[in-house]
């Protein structure tokens, strides 16, 4: 019987001009944010940082802890189980003009406004109503977990 682990992964909202930053693999159908795995040992705005240099090759700063996203999905067959942590994110020298480029050739990025986050279909689902909160409430006294589980 194969092992099963619970991943940890570390997501960014970056909001600008009232739109989310959002990547898409190649092929699907859904969006997430930015952002991966968190690595043995490392700190998890570290994991963020890092994983935005690999993604996109742009410095950004992880910020505020906003909240946490419990999910289980099936990719390929398979099912997975993750915890989201989900910090603010400001990348400097982005806006909504233009996609920013991508690193990794299965991914790419997108702007979507706020209000249209159910229709990018952003996973976790529950991020469709937790990141705007976040945002109107500066990131406090909002709701800081999610869950996909039932």
């Amino acid at each position: 019987m194969k092992k099963r682990c619970v991943e940890i992964i570390v997501r960014g909202v970056c909001v600008v001009d009232g739109a989310l930053l959002v990547c898409r693999s190649r092929g699907a159908t859904n969006t997430f944010l930015p952002g991966g795995h968190l690595e043995f040992g490392e700190s998890a705005r570290s994991a963020l940082t890092r994983e935005l240099v690999e993604e996109m090759g742009k410095d950004s700063c992880a910020g505020t802890f906003l909240g946490a996203v419990e999910h289980t999905f099936v990719q390929k067959g398979e099912p997975h189980c993750e915890v989201n942590l989900v910090f603010s994110l400001e990348i400097p020298g982005i806006a909504p003009s233009a996609a920013p480029a991508s690193c990794e050739s299965q991914l790419s990025f997108q702007w979507v406004p706020l209000g249209e986050l159910a229709q990018a279909k952003v996973e976790p689902a529950p991020l469709t109503s937790l990141v705007p909160e976040w945002v109107a409430m500066g990131g406090q006294g909002a709701e800081r977990w999610g869950s996909t589980f039932g």
